[in-house]
């Protein structure tokens, strides 16, 4: 996966296209971005009484405070590319010079506003297309407006696709705690615990499901268990104490390494959300250690299988596994060719180009409450319990991502000194 672009904004060092020369379309957006700043700083700059703040700047020429607030903000910044991303419409920029204008401005400053603006309708007109085009080019450059364009976008897809798939979640999380084997040194124990808070129907008969698997080759079957190390039946690994009551009715369905959970019953709409918290225990589930010098990485991964408003990734690492690891995260497309094998360089060209990062949350559970569950650290203490494994030998990491895209695999990998 690509590391995110860092943001371009001097006069001296414009944007290079692709073949690493100065690539004409991104000058022309570096150079209108210059001119706007200093055509729209030259008007405010020589209105009388200089107005700064964004109520005494719309009560001053009539516009909407709104409006004021983001001419503001894109003029206070020294970056030509943030003030493109933050400045208003053409029309809205218009609109403000007329009214500036009409302040006594000094002509020569009016005109030169003028042809700033004209010059960036162009751009967006004649060699972008849209505004929202223009979002997209500008966002490779700065993070900030990489932020929002994602998030916006993100937050569009998940409306449109929790209502063509009938369900949403408002927080998916999966939680997975990684401990070297009491059975086998060679080899993890692996809990995870799944979250579906506010999980909720938006039409009869939608189809709502979950699923955990093994990825990878192992000379086993897979065997999840319950907290009580018993075979998982129909809800027997839910954490009651800590979901809805009454439960709505799931099967459980096995189809080799894979476990699907899937939603029953009839409810549907906002009276029908319940919070659904579960444990699977695997144990000697996976290898404790890659091969040195293999060029493989550890890895745990949770699928976006239904459209959610937030979706939080964390792993709780024992102090004897993965030593001196930094994990990171890389965003699969499954759309194509399924759930990806991190180790697998040909699922390569299938790794987004988004901006997520890993949180460290720090040794023990003190630092890991989550906005987003209710009671999380009780539940995570209440795994460690059952487990009887010490919290303060664990170290966490999470990933957060508001409106996480459906149908993507959140991968979060841990590269060992030496492999």
């Amino acid at each position: 996966m690509k590391p995110p672009a860092e943001t371009v904004g001097t006069p001296a060092q414009t944007p290079s296209g692709p073949q690493g020369g100065p690539g004409p379309l991104e000058v022309r957006i570096h150079r209108a971005g210059e001119e706007l700043l200093a055509a729209l700083r030259g008007v405010l700059d020589a209105i009388p009484g200089s107005p700064r703040g964004p109520q005494a700047l719309a009560n001053r020429l009539g516009i909407d405070k709104v409006l004021a607030s983001r001419i503001l903000a894109a003029v206070r910044s020294a970056d030509p590319l943030f003030v493109v991303h933050r400045a208003p419409g053409p029309e809205p920029l218009r609109r403000t010079v007329s009214a500036i204008a009409r302040e006594g401005v000094d002509s020569t400053l009016v005109r030169r506003a003028e042809r700033a603006v004209d010059d960036f309708e162009r751009l967006i007109r004649d060699e972008i297309g849209d505004r929202q085009s223009l979002e997209a080019i500008v966002s490779a450059w700065v993070p900030e407006a990489r932020r929002e364009f994602e998030l916006r976008r993100k937050q569009s897809a998940f409306k449109a696709l929790s209502h063509l798939r009938g369900a949403m979640v408002n927080a998916l999380t999966a939680t997975v705690f990684l401990a070297p084997s009491a059975d086998d040194p060679e080899r993890l124990d692996v809990v995870w615990v799944n979250g579906l808070i506010g999980l909720l129907r938006l039409r009869p008969s939608a189809a709502v499901k979950l699923a955990t698997r093994r990825f990878g080759p192992e000379p086993r079957q897979r065997q999840p268990l319950t907290l009580d190390r018993e075979p998982i039946e129909r809800l027997s690994h839910v954490l009651g104490e800590f979901s809805s009551s009454p439960l709505p009715p799931f099967e459980v369905v096995r189809a080799g390494d894979t476990v699907h959970y899937v939603l029953g019953g009839e409810g549907y709409g906002p009276r029908s959300a319940v919070d659904l918290v579960m444990a699977e225990v695997n144990l000697s589930e996976m290898r404790r250690t890659v091969p040195p010098g293999s060029g493989r990485k550890g890895y745990v991964f949770a699928e976006v299988s239904i459209p959610a408003v937030v979706m939080q990734l964390d792993a709780f690492v024992h102090e004897g596994v993965y030593p001196g690891a930094t994990p990171s995260i890389r965003v699969y497309d499954t759309a194509f060719e399924g759930v990806a094998d991190a180790n697998d360089r040909a699922r390569d060209i299938d790794a987004l180009d988004v901006a997520e990062t890993v949180e460290p949350l720090g040794t023990g559970l003190a630092g890991c409450r989550s906005q987003d569950v209710p009671r999380y650290t009780d539940v995570l203490r209440h795994v460690c319990g059952r487990m009887a494994w010490g919290p303060e030998s664990f170290r966490g990491y999470r990933c957060r991502i508001e409106y996480p895209l459906y149908g993507t695999q959140v991968t979060m990998l841990f590269e060992q000194a030496g492999g």
